[in-house]
């Protein structure tokens, strides 16, 4: 008799268990033992997984149950697929512990804590290289996501505004950039129910949107352009200087005035200290606002973002709120309301621990450590697709980061046209799977709109993957990719490949049958998002 694909493991789970007269006997035994070192099965027998517990269970019994559990989590140390940071020294985490009750939005009851988010913005505003004269304004946010909603906001009101002032239509916006933007870019677009416009991308322009491409997505209607400094795809920069370059001209020609958001999720905690030679941030006057992620190569844990524009003038007044009731006039313009004080504090930690020069230090040792794994992939099974190890023409192949094509420290890499052709059973994605059954967390997938069928892995060294890790990771890829070149061992890789079904996980995703008529109709998606 073959078995199902999928079996109900709960039910099994339950018929498996002692019968209920033997379990009580079990219990009564146990508490009547003199001799125990750890009753935490005991404790937790019955609790509930996806209700409310009628009756709590001890704290120590909890903590144990939930730090078991969490032990089956991907170590953080060798997730590859993320850009968010992992690490901080130890005076930053008893910061963090010693302010983890600090609600920020209570201004007047936390006034230490405003005053270190003040300065943040000031700090970042200087990095950013932000005009002397106006009134640059900024916040925190819960991540470039909300940064990202914030800035097209902003954009967009600016527009309606000046549309209303005309008496011309203000209902039809749209937002232009290019196809390999993060999801956050697309939801801004679906959510504020603004015409996503996107720039397919093609391999000659480095999997990220060719400036020149841009401008024909561009009408009366546009609210503005999000330029992506550092493509989450390849860790590319997208050309903030040549699109604002463009945008000039088209102003001269048609009168539109078109203003630019530099997504700079990662790319802005990377380019000012490894690349002050690249024109990216407020020292070009087209860029009205730039987001950032504290918890990418600001290097505080998740959850902590930021946003900043040129001036308060471009944040509309529609977007700011003015406060009566925590004991003071405040004001706040950020989509949330309550959010820790504590990953502020721990940006401020970073901004005093390091300095410029830590942050510098930091970010070439990470650019060294991907060029090294760049190299190795290169002289071995795989093309790759970044290019932050390529030497610029009249530079020498030196630890200087400005001798080589700007980008993320972000590895981008695919088999061969060669291995393909001499082994064409191999599956890429075999090499993400094998990869994980050594620890390392490395993701699989296809290219963005107008490169869709091109596969990649992609690897994010941040400041947590050393020399020897990088290796070690070296010599990991090598044996699993030979190991998969005779058929024999591709059957194996093949089977464990398919082995991933996880019935607690999927029990939170959302079915599509349940979204109604409705669904059939909804909006495109490119990216890294899929429609349900």
């Amino acid at each position: 008799m073959s078995l199902s694909r999928h079996i109900d493991a709960e039910e099994v789970i339950q018929k498996s268990k002692d019968a209920p007269h033997t379990q009580a006997y079990r219990q009564i035994h146990e508490r009547r033992s003199v001799h125990q070192s750890w009753s935490r099965d005991e404790d937790a027998q019955g609790v509930t997984k996806y209700s409310l517990p009628e009756v709590g269970i001890p704290s120590k019994a909890a903590y144990q149950l939930l730090h078991d559990e969490t032990q089956l989590d991907g170590n953080p140390l060798l997730n590859l697929a993320s850009f968010v940071h992992t690490w901080m020294p130890e005076e930053a985490n008893k910061l963090i512990m010693e302010n983890i009750n600090k609600n920020q939005v209570d201004m007047d009851e936390y006034p230490a804590a405003t005053i270190i988010h003040n300065r943040c913005i000031s700090m970042i505003a200087s990095l950013w290289k932000a005009p002397s004269t106006g009134k640059v304004i900024g916040t925190s946010t819960a991540g470039s996501s909300e940064a990202i909603m914030l800035g097209g906001l902003a954009m967009k009101k600016r527009w309606q505004e000046a549309r209303k002032a005309a008496k011309k239509d203000f209902y039809h916006p749209n937002i232009v950039f290019g196809s390999n933007a993060q999801v956050a870019l697309e939801k801004f677009a679906r959510y504020f129910d603004v015409e996503c416009r996107l720039v397919p991308v093609k391999a000659s322009s480095n999997y990220v949107m060719d400036p020149k491409d841009a401008i024909q997505f561009i009408d009366e209607n546009t609210i503005g352009v999000m330029v992506i400094l550092g493509s989450t795809y390849t860790g590319h920069f997208e050309n903030v200087a040549e699109m604002s370059e463009l945008l000039d001209k088209l102003q001269e020609e048609t009168g539109l005035d078109i203003p630019i958001h530099v997504d700079g999720a990662s790319g802005a905690f990377v380019a000012p200290f490894v690349y002050p030679s690249l024109k990216w941030g407020f020292d070009i006057p087209r860029v009205v606002s730039i987001n950032t992620s504290g918890h990418k190569f600001g290097l505080v844990y998740a959850g902590i973002g930021w946003v900043l524009w040129r001036d308060e003038s471009f944040l509309n007044k529609d977007l700011v709120f003015e406060l009566h009731y925590l004991g003071n006039v405040e004001y706040s313009f950020t989509l949330n309301f309550s959010k820790p004080a504590s990953p502020i504090i721990a940006q401020m930690f970073n901004f005093l621990n390091l300095g410029f020069e830590g942050y510098r230090k930091i970010a070439i040792k990470d650019l060294r450590n991907a060029r090294l794994l760049s190299r190795a992939l290169e002289n071995t099974y795989f093309k790759v697709l970044s290019n932050i190890h390529r030497v610029l023409p009249g530079r020498d192949e030196d630890d200087d980061p400005e001798s080589y094509e700007p980008g993320l420290p972000v590895v981008s890499f695919k088999l061969s046209d060669d291995f393909k052709e001499k082994y064409p059973h191999v599956q890429q994605v075999w090499i993400q799977s094998m990869l994980r059954t050594k620890g390392w967390i490395v993701p699989n997938y296809n290219g963005p709109e107008g490169e869709k069928d091109t596969e990649m892995l992609r690897v994010v060294v941040r400041e947590t993957l050393s020399e020897d890790l990088t290796e070690r990771l070296i010599a990991d890829i090598i044996d699993i990719t030979e190991s998969m070149m005779s058929e024999s061992g591709s059957q194996i890789l093949l089977a464990l490949s398919q082995t991933s079904h996880q019935a607690d996980r999927e029990h939170g995703r959302p079915d599509k049958s349940n979204f109604g008529d409705t669904a059939e109709d909804a909006q495109e998606q490119a990216g890294f998002s899929r429609q349900c």
